[in-house]
């Protein structure tokens, strides 16, 4: 289009100039590639900043090169959580490559980013400039765009207009124009997901430039193991059987030995393939089993003919990464004590597609004991297996997992390591386990029976159980001491006695836990009605109220309960906590009752059944985040981990159970942070200390988040919480940077568990890593 014909920016409006922020590289002029999923720019806004108030933006901007543009603003209202108020601006084209959208400004704005795509891309951007209009003028645009954007056809889009106008005439213009900008601004439906195929373009491309230089790297490396694949075979089909053998010809990394076990395959071109492939490469041997004796018996055999100082297990039809030995022989070289190295898989398709990549976390015993989070790729020190035997007859479908069971009761928890990398390729085809593993319950009743016994091996007082609907996952039910100690249940308060009264009884009505008592903490009250309840639970003999005149500290106000508190355990409880699982307590005491176990979190729910915390991921966000925020419940998360115990850097103390030892052996709560970050820095003291903290889904609760204290939105309230994420990166530097629960493929900008777009390059190995049971 010529410039003439161009359309002109609206008249009246503010000039917002863009600097560069974050995943952005300038390639010419007004020219612009997205590195990530988190471009963004900053806006200089003048000095008054912006009005709240409706607006209309208008930006030249062009989509160049990728998956599509969805725009979002993120205001600053004074409030540093700034996902909360993130705005949605669904740009349509007005001709002349200038795009408008309505936006609503709810508060005064200070600062504002701008984020004109959320996936890798290129574009062009000039000229962004925001119009204040009236709520009529934008309830107009609004409604315009949402019956061209509509259901296709005349009758529907009059039917909706039809229903658009009811809803205006019902709830009046004010109440109209918030139900049109809630319809307008909701983001798409799967929009801005860049997938799996494209992150693999990115991040791992296959050519033989690449192979070439982890080729050239694996030729230097002062120790070059040789690793013994170990493949036992069953009447493989040809195509996958060659596509798995050649997974391991093509390894960049050449000191290997292919030991294939035939285990009395009936289909003729088993043998003959073995046969071949054994005669066109020296490094490949083949032993032929007169009996079919299953998978363990199969893979003993090829154990019986390996030399290899490393034994790596590979599956019939399944493939290797082209540089999965050759990192293998890096990390071992780097990490000279691993005795059990584990890496992130993916599944591949008949195709050869890959996609449903696990990006797993480190060792995570607990998550371990969940679900089998170390196959694929496993690759264990030879003399270890020998030790132990090899696999045991008896738990085929579930014989990996039993292995690395039994070889973890011989080693430190810092000789596993794990490499954060995809090197193991799962074929994914009809019948397989890979692609449905309800298909094999025979794999799951043997998986119940491993961890049962290693249980059992290791004099744990835990005992697994299936969970309902769960095929493949597990949950190991910790057995209490007997008596039950005590817990003292911790509540600091400040007024909004309808808040602490359902949070008491809820806790004294629906908690079965024999032995606890709850210790109210009034802080500076000044309502009647609160000091009427307060005088109620005189009366109640499990509760005691002590006071603390001084300003609103979390951490001090805990601290000074914990000091008056009888129980061997404490509990960390919100005022805004209520109880939907009875036996909650006895599920996080027991946990707080193992060896080396320190802080334990809950499953905790808003009041509308979404997620409020399942956890806590260090890094993300600035400083740390909760997973799976904002999730309906029963989602499953990634990999199912929402669903499973496991080891997380860091619990919420809106509830959390700690034993009084670790508590005082670390100082308790840091008065330094006196509202934010104070529980995820305890968590991480504690982690430091040796201590492992634990998350369950098991023990729900409903929490209203910061309902007593409300949101950091004032001046001073937001100059507090800037100080503490200071004080937190300044106390934990580098420790900010990796998270051992939480893989560096996965973002930590965008929601958590998405594809980091790059993946972060830190990989500390066993850092700060702590013992298991």
């Amino acid at each position: 289009m010529k410039e003439r014909d161009a359309v002109p920016p609206a008249a009246g409006a503010i000039v917002l100039p863009l600097r560069p922020h974050n995943h952005l590289r300038n390639t010419a002029g007004d020219s612009w590639e997205a590195l990530g999923n988190d471009p963004c720019f900053h806006c200089l806004l003048p000095e008054a900043g912006i009005e709240a108030g409706w607006y209309e933006v208008d930006v030249d901007l062009e989509l160049l090169q990728g998956p599509g543009m969805w725009s979002y603003f993120y205001p600053d209202y004074g409030d540093p959580d700034l996902e909360r108020h993130k705005i949605h601006a669904p740009l349509r084209d007005v001709g002349g490559g200038r795009r408008r959208a309505i936006v609503l400004f709810t508060n005064h704005v200070r600062r504002l980013r701008f984020d004109p795509a959320l996936a890798v891309c290129k574009f062009r951007i000039r000229d962004l400039r925001l119009r204040r209009v009236t709520r009529r003028v934008a309830a107009a645009s609004m409604l315009r765009a949402l019956l061209l954007q509509g259901p296709a056809g005349i009758g529907k889009r009059v039917r909706r207009a039809g229903s658009l106008l009811l809803k205006m005439v019902s709830g009046g213009p004010s109440a109209f124009a918030g139900y049109l900008n809630a319809l307008y601004s909701s983001p798409p439906q799967g929009h801005a997901r860049v997938g799996y195929e494209t992150w693999i373009e990115l991040y791992d491309p296959q050519t033989p430039e690449v192979l070439e230089g982890v080729r050239r790297e694996a030729s230097e490396l002062p120790v070059k193991p040789l690793f013994s694949i170990i493949v036992p075979v069953y009447d493989t089909g040809e195509r996958w059987l060659r596509r798995c053998v050649d997974s391991v010809r093509g390894q960049a990394y050449e000191n290997w030995e292919l030991c294939l076990a035939n285990d009395a395959s009936p289909s003729p071109h088993v043998r003959r393939l073995l046969d071949r492939f054994a005669g066109e490469d020296a490094r490949i041997k083949v032993v032929h089993r007169d009996k079919n004796g299953h998978i363990s018996a199969a893979s003993n055999s090829a154990i019986g003919i390996a030399t290899g100082d490393w034994l790596v297990l590979l599956d019939h039809d399944d493939e290797l990464h082209p540089a999965a030995l050759a990192e293998l022989a890096g990390a071992i070289n780097r990490f000279p004590d691993w005795k059990l190295v584990f890496t992130d898989e993916d599944k591949i398709d008949a195709e050869g597609r890959r996609f449903d990549p696990y990006m797993k976390a480190d060792w995570n015993y607990d998550l371990f004991l969940s679900h089998n989070c170390v196959s694929h790729l496993g690759a264990y020190d030879a003399a270890l297996i020998r030790e132990i035997g090899g696999f045991r007859i008896g738990i085929e479908g579930s014989q990996d997992w039993d292995l690395a069971l039994r070889c973890i009761e011989r080693i430190r928890p810092d000789q596993i390591g794990h490499i954060p990398k995809v090197l193991y390729h799962w074929r994914a085809i009809e019948g397989s386990t890979a692609l449905a593993p309800q298909e094999k319950d025979y794999a799951h009743d043997a998986g119940l029976r491993a961890i049962g016994e290693h249980l059992e091996r290791t004099s744990s007082t835990g005992r697994v159980e299936d969970i309902p609907g769960q095929r493949g996952n597990y949950r190991v039910r910790y057995a209490l001491p007997e008596p039950a100690p005590l817990v003292s249940i911790i509540i600091p308060t400040r007024d909004r006695v309808e808040l602490l009264r359902a949070c008491v009884e809820s806790v004294l009505e629906e908690t079965t836990y024999p032995s606890y008592e709850i210790i109210v903490v009034d802080n500076q009250s000044r309502e009647e009605a609160t000091r009427d309840y307060f005088a109620s639970l005189a009366d109640e003999p499990r509760v005691r109220v002590i006071a603390h005149d001084a300003p609103f500290n979390y951490s001090e106000i805990n601290n000074r309960a914990a000091a008056e508190a009888r129980g061997a355990l404490l509990c960390l409880m919100n005022n805004d906590i209520t109880v939907i699982s009875p036996d909650w307590l006895e599920e996080m005491a027991a946990h707080a009752c193992r060896p080396g176990v320190g802080a334990v979190g809950a499953m905790l729910y808003y009041p509308n059944d979404t997620i409020q915390h399942a956890g806590v991921i260090i890094g993300a966000h600035g400083v740390a985040a909760h997973a799976y925020s904002g999730h309906g419940r029963g989602y499953p998360g990634h990999m199912s981990r929402a669903r499973l115990i496991q080891e997380l850097s860091a619990v919420t103390a809106a509830c959390m159970v700690v034993s009084r030892e670790a508590f005082e052996r670390i100082g308790g709560l840091d008065p330094q942070l006196s509202v934010a970050f104070n529980d995820v820095d305890f968590c991480l003291r504690l982690r430091e200390a040796g201590y492992r903290n634990i998350w369950t889904p098991f023990a729900e609760l409903y929490h209203h988040e910061s309902a007593t204290r409300g949101y950091e939105n004032s001046p001073e309230k937001a100059g507090r919480f800037n100080g503490e994420v200071v004080y937190m990166r300044d106390r934990w530097g580098e420790a900010l940077q990796y998270d051992p629960a939480y893989s560096n493929n996965h973002s930590v900008t965008d929601e958590l568990y998405q594809l980091a777009f790059p993946p972060r390059t830190t990989w500390p190995g066993p850092l700060l890593r702590s013992r298991g049971d």
